[in-house]
Parts: structure tokens; C-alpha cells; sequence
């Protein structure tokens, strides 16, 4: 028999083959089938190295701590309550959108990868803090309140979303991590973030948005790789100075918050791109704005804005809709001029 068995959405109800004619197979790919249950033999292929069963109707697993050689194991999109034992050298492990309400105790330590968004995890098991060799944890859309300290020890870390729970804080320890993709805390509620954030130098995406911050820390500056910053829908009534220090930022989400200017150190942003400032309170804007060099794509929605400066970046994009801007800028005729598409 081949080693590798693919039937990917093949319309399947049921396992094919037989524990004798599957012996040799290291790749099984089932995903986005019909199936509802798995054989118990399935636990006992001597070879297989990754099973794929994700977006079919599994409701329950056989235990499948017995497969040796096992190191990735895909079930997102099923309807699993439980999941039982895991392979002792697993690696790579997918169960997000299932109904799992504890994940087990004996998580191996040769997991680098997890995935459980979207089970209704109340809680985690201390042991998942110990996994000391994982580079990516989504815990995302469930219903944890807190993040221990312990997460500080996830030394080989790099990829961490926590966003859509219901957190209110985020401990110090996090700034231990050693995250360098992305770091998502959205949609929680977040009053504020640690000033120990600020030693997170390696990480370029940063999203926080739709909490209930206030402020940001002084230290964000010194988060000097992020590439990208989501703040949008907070509370914040102004920008730390130390914005201005993130000089590989590219793209700066706003909307939604309660900004009534800028401080003068963004006009030290020379890599922005993009710059989202809708819904805010804005009733002019800084002539320091024609001075970002890359700036193509300006988000002005339903600010108090009734003039602009003289001058404006080459945009490609400037919207801004629900203002009330007295009379014809010149600037907006020279902006037309060049290509830029202007919405108001």
C-alpha cells in the first residue's frame, strides 16, 4: 500500500482501507469529509507520522497515545468534547473550533505547536506552561480570565494570540517571551498593559484592539521591530511620545479611540504606510503629516476636521468622509492631480 493516503473533501463517511493495507502509511489526509468516527485501528498504525482530519464530524477520538511516530495531528473544525491522551513525540497539534472544554494534562514535550481557539476553554492545564520548547499557542475565542505568570517560561515562543477572551490583564512575565510574528490580545478587557511590554524588541505585529485602554506605556517605544500597531476601538485620549521611536512601523491603526491630536514625535516615522484615524476627535491636523515620506493610505473618517494643512504626502488614498471641511483645499486639487483618491 502507499505511504501516503489522500482523499481530501472526497465526500467520505466512513475511514477507507483496512489496519493491514495502512500498516506502511505515514500521511493520512481525510480533511473536509463526512466522517463521524474514527476506527479504533487508526490508534494503532505502526507508521504514520501525520494524520489530517480537520472540517470533518468527529465527535470523539480512540485513544491514540499509542501512535509512536505520530507528530502532527490536524482536527480543526470538528465537533469534539474531549480529547484524549496525546502521542508522546507530537509536535504539531490543531483543534481549533471544536467544543473541547479541557485540554489534557500530558501535554508532550515535544509539542511546538498548539492550536485550541474557539473550544470555550475555561482554563489550561499548569503543564502547558512547561512546554519550554512551543513557538506558537493560539488560546484565542474562549473564556479564559487570566494568564498566569508561568507563561513567562515558554522560552522558544514566537507566536502567541489570547485575543477574543476575557481577560483583564496581562501579566508582566509576558515580556519574558521571546515573540517575534505576532502577539494578539484583542477583544478583552484590557484597561491597560504592562510597562514591561516595552522589552518585547523583537516582535512586529502588536494587536490590542477592542479593549478598554486608556494609555499606553511609556516603553512602547522601545518595541523597536514592530512593523504594525492595532489600537483601534480603545479609549485612548493620547499617544505616548515614545511613538515616535518605532521606526520600522509601517502601518498604525487608531480608529475608534478618543485622539484629539498627535504628538510631534511621529513626524519621525519615515517607514509609515498606512495611518487609520477614523472616529476620533481631531479638529486639525500637524503640518508635520507632509513630511512622512511613505505615507500613501490616510484614514480620516469622522473627525472635527473643518481644514487641512497646506500640505499633504503623496497620497494614493485619503478619506475623509463625515468632516466638515470649509470650502475647497487646495491641497485636495493638487493630491487629485497626482492619482490620489479622495473620498469626502
Amino acid at each position: 500500500m502507499d505511504t501516503e493516503l489522500r482523499a481530501p473533501g472526497a465526500g467520505l463517511t466512513a475511514m477507507p482501507g483496512t489496519a493491514s493495507e495502512l500498516a506502511r502509511t505515514r500521511l493520512i489526509d481525510l480533511a473536509w469529509n463526512e466522517l463521524t468516527e474514527l476506527p479504533g485501528w487508526v490508534a494503532r498504525l505502526p507508521s504514520l507520522e501525520e494524520l489530517r482530519l480537520d472540517g470533518n464530524r468527529l465527535r470523539a477520538l480512540p485513544d491514540l497515545s499509542g501512535l509512536d511516530e505520530l507528530r502532527a495531528l490536524h482536527l480543526d473544525g470538528n465537533d469534539l468534547t474531549a480529547f484524549p491522551s496525546c502521542p508522546p513525540h507530537l509536535e504539531t497539534l490543531f483543534l481549533y473550533g471544536n467544543a473541547v472544554r479541557a485540554l489534557p494534562d500530558g501535554l508532550p514535550h515535544s509539542l511546538r505547536h498548539l492550536s485550541a481557539g474557539r473550544n470555550g476553554l475555561t482554563g489550561v492545564p499548569g503543564g502547558l506552561w512547561k512546554l519550554t520548547g512551543l513557538r506558537s499557542l493560539n488560546l484565542a475565542e474562549n473564556a479564559l480570565t487570566e494568564v498566569p505568570a508561568a507563561i513567562g517560561g515558554l522560552g522558544a515562543l514566537r507566536m502567541l494570540d489570547l485575543g477574543h477572551n476575557r481577560l483583564t490583564a496581562l501579566p508582566p512575565e509576558l515580556a519574558d517571551l521571546p515573540l517575534t510574528d505576532y502577539l494578539y490580545a484583542s477583544d478583552n478587557g484590557l484597561t491597560e498593559v504592562p510597562e514591561a511590554l516595552g522589552r518585547l524588541d523583537r516582535l512586529a505585529y502588536l494587536n490590542l484592539t477592542d479593549n478598554r485602554l486608556t494609555r499606553l506605556p511609556a516603553s512602547l517605544g522601545r518595541m523597536a521591530s514592530l512593523m504594525e500597531l492595532r489600537l483601534y476601538n480603545n479609549r485612548l485620549t493620547a499617544l505616548p511620545d515614545s511613538i515616535g521611536a518605532l521606526g520600522r512601523l509601517r502601518e498604525l491603526h487608531l480608529r475608534g479611540n478618543r485622539l484629539t491630536e498627535l504628538p510631534g514625535s511621529m513626524a519621525a516615522l519615515g517607514e509609515l504606510r498606512v495611518l487609520d484615524l477614523r472616529d476620533n476627535l481631531l479638529s486639525s491636523l500637524p503640518g508635520w503629516l507632509a513630511r512622512l515620506p511613505r505615507l500613501s493610505h490616510l484614514d480620516l473618517r469622522n473627525n472635527r476636521l473643518r481644514e487641512l494643512p497646506a500640505e499633504l504626502p503623496a497620497l494614493d488614498r485619503l478619506d475623509l468622509r463625515w468632516n466638515k471641511l470649509d470650502g475647497d483645499p487646495p491641497v485636495l486639487r493638487r493630491l487629485a492631480e497626482q492619482g490620489c483618491v479622495i473620498l469626502r
